[in-house]
């Protein structure tokens, strides 16, 4: 697994804990940033994490619009937790880190859904991060 990889997961377990424990993500991740402080031998994947999660926090009014609009059918609030964690990550990727070709956010965004979401993620997932990154 890449350092990319444990960083998208380890960014999503912050989504997801700010979501679960409904507390802001900016909390979540200071305390995940405390966490990376007290455990070095986790420093690989935390620089892209911190990244990613931060980017998500900065841009999350235009991410959560963009998931509104193309979600067809679903509101943020019916979606399963994980997957709107995955989205926020690939839209987040898609829009703002021009590092990552968008079919790679799209990849390591579905391979998120299908290793640990529902069995239809991977494909709502795919369909909706698809339909942002061609704008339609």
């Amino acid at each position: 697994m890449s350092a990319r990889t444990k960083a998208r997961k380890r960014a999503l377990d912050v989504l997801y804990v700010a979501d679960i424990r409904q507390i802001s993500m900016t909390d979540a991740l200071v305390a995940e940033t405390q966490r990376a402080l007290d455990q070095p031998e986790r420093g690989s994947s935390w620089g892209y994490a911190r990244d990613i999660v931060q980017g998500v926090i900065d841009h999350r009014d235009e991410i959560d619009e963009l998931i509104e609009t193309y979600s067809q059918g679903w509101t943020l609030a019916r979606m399963p937790t994980l997957d709107r964690g995955i989205i926020r990550i690939g839209i987040w990727e898609l829009r703002h880190n021009d590092e990552i070709p968008d079919a790679v956010a799209i990849s390591e965004a579905v391979e998120l859904a299908q290793t640990l979401s529902t069995d239809d993620s991977a494909s709502f997932v795919n369909g909706l991060l698809g339909r942002i990154a061609t704008g339609g």
